[in-house]
């Protein structure tokens, strides 16, 4: 070997010494040849390494999905919002939601690009409003059908542009508008509240209320009914100079408190509030919890007013809890004279400050009541 490498013939030809030149240039052009089989010799093997060949002398762009949009506080009349500078890289649309994250509104489709104003309209036939706190989000259109599909197809088309893996949404508040009074009480009134005599928690309640407009001008404002100050529904009202309607309110019972409950029906500086007598329709229960030297924790359901006795083998009654009212009722804490062996608590109909003139509550013809062990 002598350190000296022999190389293979690369179909060189030697020409005499006149030929010179020729040599030369002949090398050269076998020394670019070797260069440039090197060079995609690298290329493709790189393309192999990384699991594909490469694209040689052109760049691949993937355009990722972006949106943005911006929604602001507004006021409005219930049937309508409008979303600012909506931004979609790839078309779709935009859906408002309301708290409970129901949507109440789509846009129209709308093409790639930017879009300064979108007014999105409430559903059709559906009894929302869009009044509250509303989220708009941008959704990117998969169908190519121009029609919205992300609710019809369980969320597997039409899906939310995203960021940072978040769908690419935000919240406004929107409040009724308002209408220029002119010095004028513009606040719709409560004439009256028709309620039915008899109320149980297992039954729809109609509830009807006269609303007038006492201006001169048309306007709308929004009514709303509330039992024991929650508010069950709020309903956008348009009432021309002087008209008065009835409004009617289906409430299932069990909203209401059972025995005495506070339903009321507002408009804007207005009010009018009713007292409900309120059956509790459920059976009466009860369960013990939890027992303690002393005391024990149950659960009770009353059909009228009562409390939870606590009667010892003999029939004494050693321990009673508060009065309460009809209804359920969790953690209801008792209290009773420590005794040893078996203890009978009893849910009974009465005044726990006389006991006497108590009954216990019956279901079936037969005493509500439990048996407890306790121990020394």
């Amino acid at each position: 070997m002598n350190g000296v490498v022999d190389l293979p013939p690369v179909g060189i030809q030697f020409r005499p010494i006149g030929d010179t030149m020729s040599t030369i240039l002949a090398l050269g052009t076998v020394k670019r040849l070797l260069a440039v089989s090197i060079a995609v010799a690298v290329v493709l093997g790189a393309g192999l390494i990384v699991g594909g060949a490469p694209t040689l002398f052109e760049d691949e762009i993937v355009d990722e999905p972006e949106a943005s949009l911006e929604f602001p506080d507004q006021t409005g009349d219930g049937t309508s919002v409008t979303v600012e500078n909506v931004s979609l890289s790839h078309g779709g649309f935009v859906a408002v939601s309301d708290g409970s994250g129901e949507i109440v509104g789509v846009s129209e489709h709308l093409e790639a690009g930017e879009h300064g104003s979108v007014t999105v309209e409430q559903r059709e036939g559906d009894d929302l409003e869009m009044l509250g706190r509303l989220t708009a989000t941008a959704h990117r259109e998969t169908t190519d059908d121009g029609e919205f599909a992300y609710e019809e197809t369980d969320g597997e088309e039409d899906r939310p542009y995203l960021e940072a893996e978040y769908p690419v949404s935000e919240s406004a508040t929107v409040t009724v508008e308002e209408t220029p009074t002119d010095g004028a009480d513009t606040s719709f009134l409560v004439e009256s509240v028709d309620v039915p005599e008899d109320v149980a928690t297992d039954a729809q309640v109609t509830v009807t209320a006269e609303i007038r407009n006492p201006n001169e001008f048309e306007t709308r404002q929004h009514v709303e009914i509330r039992a024991d100050g929650t508010v069950l529904e709020r309903r956008v009202v348009e009432l021309g100079a002087g008209e008065s309607r009835d409004l009617e309110f289906e409430l299932a019972g069990d909203v209401l408190t059972p025995g005495e409950s506070v339903l009321g029906v507002y408009t804007v500086e207005d009010g009018v509030v009713v007292q409900l007598d309120v059956e509790y329709a459920g059976d009466p229960e009860l369960t013990v919890v939890d027992v303690e030297e002393g005391s024990m924790t149950v659960e009770a359901a009353l059909q009228t007013t009562g409390f939870v006795g606590v009667e010892n083998a003999t029939g004494e009654l050693v321990g009673t809890s508060e009065r309460l009212d009809a209804g359920v009722h969790e953690e209801v804490p008792v209290g009773f004279e420590p005794e040893l062996g078996n203890l009978t608590v009893v849910l009974f109909e009465g005044d726990p400050d006389e006991p006497e003139e108590a009954t216990p509550a019956t279901l079936d013809g037969e005493p509500v009541a439990t048996t407890v062990a306790t121990e020394e």
